[in-house]
């Protein structure tokens, strides 16, 4: 029974510490992780433009996906892209939304000093082919790693699980 009231004490104070670091949607860190992210989905992922990748993802850089497992490089992930989801827009493309509401962002400290962020979230994914109407491909969670490193906001990890089939929602 002490056990389980300990487990319960720690339980909340883990949900209060969640709810007092998440950083309020107009808080500047939130605003410009924000643009980060739609910089790197809708100019990037939704019109193949490479350009945001090469500005925003870090040399180092890491993918860990649910369905295709992992990338472990800038040159690798670009690589795929280019040469998968965006290697023929006439016939396919993809299109990302964040979900309304979903993000949430955590500022990281080091000794009172701004380093980096977490950006947690879902997102849809859409595609079409021949130039169709975009139909619902699948809804994923995912947390991202930003850092601030020489005044410039570089994304160094993504996570992206829990991917859902519309049909399995």
């Amino acid at each position: 029974m002490k056990a389980i009231k300990h487990l319960l004490y720690f339980s909340i104070f883990i949900l209060c510490l969640n709810s007092y670091c998440q950083v309020d949607k107009n808080d500047p860190l939130y605003k410009t992780i924000i643009i980060k992210d739609s910089l790197l989905f809708s100019e990037g992922f939704n019109k193949c433009n490479m350009i945001p990748f090469k500005e925003l993802i870090a040399e180092d850089f890491e993918f860990y996906h649910d369905k295709s497992g992992i990338t472990q490089s800038k040159s690798k992930f670009i690589s795929d892209l280019k040469n998968g989801l965006c290697s023929n827009p006439e016939n396919y493309t993809s299109n990302r939304r964040l979900i309304k509401n979903s993000t949430e962002i955590y500022p990281l400290y080091n000794n009172g000093e701004l380093y980096g962020a977490i950006h947690n979230g879902s997102h849809t994914f859409f595609e079409s082919n021949n130039k169709q109407a975009f139909v619902e491909r699948s809804t994923a969670r995912f947390t991202s790693l930003w850092l601030f490193e020489n005044n410039t906001w570089l994304l160094k990890r993504i996570l992206s699980f829990d991917h859902v089939l519309p049909e399995d929602k």
